[in-house]
């Protein structure tokens, strides 16, 4: 894959550009052409028109060309990975596992495409008819996070590319090459140009046009709550339908009975998985009191064989964090514990490597007042509190106002049933630190965002339902 054929991108400095940087090395991979407004809004009037021509293929042509798209990812699964380490830091094998999950939304959308269906009604009057059919929304946009940069972008173009919209992607920009990629495979697939669109630039310049365009009518955004609030008011005016993945702020319970290897498996799933970068990784663990010292202690001793290190590099299983910003964020946090009576059993400072690389942490004796009980620490610091009680726990996964994942361990069915029931999530894994894949819904509750992405719900998020009325005397 020449990715350096792409008009926007170049080894050579440009004017106008991003520059985007290896986070393990800070060594400059490439610059990236800007988007201006008025470049902007000529995309914008592209995508109108292929929007209506793309709409009107059938659906089987359109899952032909999705299914063609994933193949080509699976193709140039190292390909894509390697790009994605560099620009973004995560290991080799981690990406490599992005793509084939990034890969996995192309193929069940490009099935979808096929199930779209109505309804027929029973009519209120003789000789009457009433049904239901489901069209494309429209022109869609995407603005998408850095830290998974292929998967968030495939988890929100291939159910608007098989409903029939045309969508227009923002990445980060830290990590565009990453969305370039998947640009140039999906025109190598056979999806026409125009209708999956990448743009870079500046952030407040791209969505103010997005969200005040009246031609976008849909916009699907993954990123902070304070973002995403300032987005949902920009987009007020035109009245779009949103979509929205913010901030988590996510519970990881083990209750006594819990099966102590399996949940020291969930948590270390949970919790370093990209150094933490994610955003339902267990964010505040609680453990019962009847094991509280026993796991702490096992989960020492898995925390210290991590591996920190250039992700392009054999058993590395840490990579650097995005930016000096994120690497202050979990020194705060971890100060802050200290600070207010929490223990440190390791970890706790920039890694002896340099750069924005840090060490895996672990805090114990963690209580409410502190800040990593109230805010998102994104970065590989795993805080422990105790308690005693189920209602104890509830309510205290509960005190906040993010409600995007949670996880809980126990071997009691009806404690599984009970407590995941009681937390207010969107999404809760039982007896498991990973929940994300393509067949189930993605998304949140309170402040953790709108919709739902993935699965057979995802599709219906790029789609109107209209309503015919048919007169038959």
């Amino acid at each position: 894959m020449d990715l350096f054929a792409h008009k926007d991108i170049s080894k050579d400095k440009i004017e106008n550009a991003l520059e985007v940087r290896n986070p393990a090395t800070n060594e400059i991979l490439a610059y990236v052409k800007k988007t201006g407004e008025s470049e902007l809004q000529n995309v914008i009037q592209q995508a109108v028109c292929t929007q209506k021509q793309w709409s009107q293929t059938l659906a089987e042509e359109r899952s032909d060309k999705l299914m063609r798209f994933y193949q080509l990812m699976v193709e140039n699964q190292t390909s894509l990975a390697e790009i994605m380490t560099k620009e973004q830091g995560k290991p080799l094998a981690e990406a490599k596992g992005e793509i084939l999950y990034a890969a996995s939304f192309i193929k069940w959308f490009a099935a979808e495409a096929r199930a779209v269906c109505g309804d027929i009604i029973e009519p209120k009057a003789h000789g009457q008819r009433i049904l239901t059919i489901k069209q494309p929304i429209g022109v869609c946009a995407a603005i998408t996070p850095w830290n998974f940069p292929s998967a968030m972008i495939a988890r929100k173009i291939a159910p608007a590319l098989a409903s029939g919209c045309a969508i227009i992607v923002k990445s980060a920009s830290q990590t565009p090459l990453s969305a370039y990629a998947l640009e140039i495979l999906a025109k190598e697939a056979g999806i026409p140009e125009g209708v999956f669109v990448v743009i870079n630039g500046d952030s407040n310049l791209i969505s103010d046009v997005l969200c005040k365009s009246q031609e976008i009518r849909k916009l699907s955004f993954t990123g902070s709550t304070q973002v995403g609030s300032l987005l949902y008011q920009k987009c007020a005016p035109t009245i779009k339908k949103l979509s929205m993945e913010l901030g988590g702020n996510a519970p990881l319970i083990v209750f006594d009975d819990a099966d102590l290897e399996e949940a020291l498996e969930g948590i270390m799933a949970s919790k370093f998985r990209n150094s933490g970068q994610t955003c339902v990784c267990a964010n505040r663990i609680y453990v019962q009191s009847g094991i509280y010292e026993r796991l702490v202690e096992a989960l020492r001793q898995k925390i210290q064989t991590l591996r920190v290190g250039n992700g392009l590099e054999q058993g590395v299983n840490q990579g650097p964090l995005i930016n000096q910003a994120a690497v202050l964020k979990v020194k705060e946090h971890i100060e802050d514990a200290l600070k207010h009576g929490a223990r440190l059993l390791c970890g706790g400072k920039t890694h002896a490597l340099g750069g924005t690389y840090f060490e895996p942490t672990l805090l114990c004796d963690v209580t409410p007042n502190m800040l990593v009980a109230r805010e998102e620490t994104f970065g590989p610091l795993a805080p422990i509190f105790c308690f005693n009680t189920e209602e104890e726990v509830i309510r205290l996964s509960n005190d906040t106002e993010f409600g995007l994942a949670a996880y809980l361990f126990t071997q009691d069915y009806k404690k599984q049933w009970r407590v995941a029931e009681a937390l207010e999530y969107g999404m809760v894994g039982i007896n498991t630190g990973l929940i994300s894949n393509e067949v189930a819904p993605f998304g949140g509750v309170k402040l953790s965002g709108l919709g739902r992405e993935g699965s057979k719900y995802g599709i219906e998020e790029y789609m109107e339902i209209k309503y015919l009325c048919l007169n038959l005397k």
